[in-house]
């Protein structure tokens, strides 16, 4: 009669086997910046046809580097940084002047 080998000595078989001691031999570049979260912040705003933009333009970014296009990637993500941070002061611009309006032609 065979014996079946205990899971320890299989686990330690698996481990210690070539497939699974692969090494990194190809350093992948490091994930360029997307600017995802500020494009998500910017969308708070009020300047919305320009903030949208800026969320395609960081989801565009992420899809590029998944399909191995890093520069790319890295133009999307400083497009993406450049329209979110135009929404952001567009959208200050807003609030202030709504503001300065309304607080100047209320009555009361």
């Amino acid at each position: 009669m065979s014996q079946t080998p205990s899971n320890l000595e299989i686990k330690r078989a698996l481990e210690e086997s070539p497939e699974s001691n692969v090494e990194n031999d190809s350093t992948d570049p490091p994930r360029p910046s997307n600017y995802l979260i500020l494009s998500i912040f910017a969308c708070f705003c009020p300047a919305y046809p320009i903030n949208i933009v800026a969320f395609v333009f960081s989801i565009m970014a992420l899809n590029s580097y998944n399909d191995g296009d890093i520069e790319g990637s890295q133009r999307l993500g400083r497009n993406a940084l450049y329209v979110s941070i135009a929404s952001i002061i567009i959208g200050l611009l807003v609030i202030a002047t709504y503001c300065v309006v309304h607080f100047t032609t209320h009555s009361i």
